[in-house]
């Protein structure tokens, strides 16, 4: 494969990809970035106190704090550093770049250049037919904002949307505010990413989200498998969790498409041996899987285990675990039994022989930790997949003890608290029952529409109001064009945001720039410093407090906005003044409501917080149907590609987190530059009669109609034969609106069909 570097002066730069991860590179470009953005002075003061107990909580992804005595002075990664030099910028965007730049410019504009203009600074208002946002009072707005949701013919003409960024508070009275109004219409970025995984669990082991601890993974594990995950770029600080399980003897294995460097070598930069010695080697193993050939894989994985029982009962199964705790063993078994493996191996793309080897270590380990990401999630067949990865564990046992368990890594640093919080379209009755108790009034019991269903609903025209806390709802969700002439049916669109970005210019008839304070920045409310609490991807609860003077004396907080919002509408009728001027009576009112939350100001004030229950871990106790853990029948599919096809994933690079874009490198993957790529099978593009550094057309192919993404340059990588990549939210593009995962209703944008045209 050449991989030598591209000399086109018209896009990106291709280098071999790295083997390598952090070490002094990933250090030299956190802290250009960090000065870049911030200066030195703020690069200080913020990077040291992020994610210190008396400091503020990452604003990027969800991954675990080490114990307080354990933390190091950089508790940070790359990812960290750049997403905190991103909001704490120094750069401002202003009335002034608005009255310069129209609505129609700033939408010809890259991603990139949009959010790099710095931060929003006061109320924005795009009126009737204007062209141009213009400033507008906090008080005009909130009334504006309340004017169009009480004129509503139907509360369910309101939409709620929530990114995973918004605190436990913000999100509680978020949800309050939406039930309040009379609708649960509250989609959220789960709903794009680990729903899933929250239907897959709760009905197998009766817990919508993972049961592992950093101390599992660090201090317990025998074998780790890491699936459809690319911790070196979206989970950094897990390399270190990783990395001190490999030096206690525990083995790792990566099962992915995509070679990662991450799989490689780890050069922790927080140690000697990091920094000047060889470092470390993470993966063990790698499986090269077939894009959508997970569910295939574990399939032959628990056939191959099953097998091994047959043949020396008792030496292989928990038996014990699954008679006392487990149901459906029996037809489970029997359908692992008449399974094919050539249908296995097409389905997987691996071999008989790298299962069964896979099996033999599952084996040798006493206890087993699965991971996973959204390269499981955003599948038809996801939730069947996470399902088998539940039987895959429940064989030997591995729930319930330590170093043993399912482990969803969440892509964003509060989106598992949102979800505990009441954002959610499909609440319990329990829930909504103990908000009623609480708050005086009767919350609407009919379900809300999740991001998919919201986005049909306005396409149809019948959704008024979009109000958005956070995020960058276009860009973030599927099939962009549609999305976008989606949001134009609206009569107002609201966005609650610290930085400008490409939601804000696909509006509704009228629009609102609300300006938000960042994570990073003090909260003063009633006259007092106010803090927030988050929940990370393992379930530990800990307060963050910001340190910066806020980017501007406009700014509000979101938990300001939405009660000052909740007031406007109603008054004072479940306390939204009081709740506004002082998060300790929100967190009061959160521990009447919400589970697992008893003394929650005591709590949250000790040092690291404190752990919310998980029955599975600490007691093997299961909240399903069945009041056991439930093995299920999940009969191995992939996606048919048609000849002359490829089946492509939408991946994230190295210099973005989510939607947010903070350069055109990716580094660990050679590309230097420029994110319009696509990653082919060098052989894939030979019979194509198509090169490395040829621009190609990439045309998704769905039953209603081709999407086509313009002017990709070919790129070729080792990922198995049929399979292809590509940066998200550029291919967003191609994905359908209508293809989504079976009950969980996740867009499919990892099993995306398309074709390659020479561009013309």
């Amino acid at each position: 494969m050449d991989m030598t570097e591209s000399a086109r002066p018209d896009g990106p730069q291709i280098r071999p990809p790295k083997k390598t991860t952090v070490g002094l590179p990933g250090i030299a470009h956190s802290v250009r970035y960090a000065l870049e953005e911030m200066g030195p002075r703020r690069s200080l003061q913020t990077l040291l106190t992020m994610n210190h107990v008396k400091g503020f909580d990452c604003p990027s992804c969800a991954w675990p704090d080490p114990d307080p005595e354990h933390r190091r002075a950089a508790e940070f990664c790359e990812n960290g550093a750049k997403a905190v030099a991103w909001e704490a910028t120094r750069k401002r965007v202003d009335a002034a770049f608005f009255a310069v730049h129209s609505v129609a410019e700033l939408r010809a504009q890259e991603d990139h250049w949009l959010e790099h203009h710095g931060r929003l600074t006061e109320p924005m208002h795009l009126a009737p037919g204007a062209t141009h946002y213009k400033p507008i009072s906090w008080d005009d707005a909130i009334a504006l904002v309340a004017d169009r949701l009480r004129g509503l013919d139907d509360p369910n003409r309101a939409v709620f949307y929530t990114s995973g960024r918004a605190s436990n508070e913000a999100a509680f009275v978020y949800q309050l505010l939406a039930r309040r109004l009379g609708t649960n219409n509250l989609p959220d970025c789960s709903n794009m990413c680990h729903e899933s995984s929250g239907a897959a669990l709760t009905e197998t082991i009766g817990i919508g989200k993972g049961v592992v601890t950093l101390a599992d993974i660090e201090d317990h594990a025998e074998l780790i498998v890491i699936v459809g995950q690319n911790p070196g770029t979206n989970h950094p600080r897990m390399l270190t969790a990783l990395e001190k399980a490999k030096r206690r003897g525990a083995r790792v294995v990566a099962v992915n498409p995509l070679p990662e460097a991450a799989f490689g070598r780890f050069r922790n930069p927080q140690t000697p041996r990091g920094l000047l010695g060889p470092g470390t080697v993470l993966a063990d193993s790698y499986l090269p899987v077939r894009v959508n050939g997970d569910l295939a894989f574990f399939a032959g994985v628990n056939k191959a285990l099953l097998a091994r029982e047959d043949a020396a009962p008792g030496t292989v199964l928990d038996r014990d675990f699954i008679e006392k705790y487990c149901d459906g063993f029996d037809a489970a078994a029997d359908a692992w039994r008449v399974l094919e493996w050539p249908a296995i191996e097409t389905m997987s793309g691996l071999s008989r022989t790298q299962i069964e080897d896979f099996a033999a270590h599952v084996v040798a380990a006493g206890s087993v930790i699965v991971c996973w990401a959204m390269g499981l999630t955003q599948h038809r067949n996801a939730v069947a997949t996470i399902r088998e990865i539940v039987n895959f564990l429940l064989l030997r046992g591995n729930v319930g003890r330590p170093g043993a368990g399912p482990s969803p890594i969440r892509g964003h640093s509060n989106v598992q608290g949102d979800r505990t919080m009441g954002i959610w379209e499909k609440m319990p009755d329990t829930f909504l029952d103990a908000l009623r108790e609480e708050f005086g009034f009767d919350p609407p019991r009919e379900h809300g529409g999740d991001t998919v269903e919201a986005i049909r609903a306005m396409r149809k025209g019948k959704v008024d109001v979009f109000f958005a806390l956070g995020g960058n709802f276009v860009a973030a969700t599927p099939d962009t064009e549609a999305t976008e002439a989606a949001m134009a049916h609206c009569a107002l669109t609201v966005h609650v945001a610290t930085k400008l970005n490409r939601s804000h210019l696909c509006h509704g008839a009228e629009a609102l720039l609300l300006p938000c304070l960042g994570r990073t920045e003090r909260d003063v409310q009633g006259g007092r410093e106010q803090f927030v609490t988050v929940e990370d991807s393992m379930s530990m609860v800990h307060a963050s407090r910001g340190t910066l003077l806020p980017g501007s004396d406009k700014l509000r907080s979101e938990i300001a906005i939405v009660t000052g919002l909740g007031h406007a509408l109603f008054g004072d009728d479940v306390g939204w003044r009081e709740m506004g001027s002082d998060y300790r009576v929100i967190r009061k009112h959160i521990e009447h409501v919400v589970p697992g939350f008893h003394a929650f100001e005591q709590r949250v004030s000790q040092p690291g917080g404190f752990m919310l229950p998980r029955g599975p871990h600490d007691s093997r106790t299961f909240k399903t149907a069945t009041g056991k853990a439930r093995f299920t029948v999940n009969p191995p599919s992939a996606v048919e590609v048609p000849p002359g096809h490829l089946l492509l994933q939408t991946v994230r690079s190295h210099d973005q987190f989510n939607t947010t874009v903070y350069g055109l490198d990716d580094r660990y993957r050679g590309i230097k530059g420029g994110r319009r790529v696509v990653f082919v099978n060098p052989d894939d593009l030979r019979e194509r009669g198509l090169g490395d550094g040829d621009i190609v057309d990439v045309v998704g192919i769905a039953p209603d109609g081709e999407r086509r993404a313009k002017a990709f340059r070919a790129v070729e990588y080792p990922t198995p034969r049929g399979c292809a990549a590509a940066y998200f939210p550029e291919a967003n593009v191609l994905v359908p609106l209508d293809s989504v995962a079976e009950i969980s209703n996740t867009p499919t944008s990892k099993s995306i069909v398309i074709r390659l045209e020479r561009a013309g």
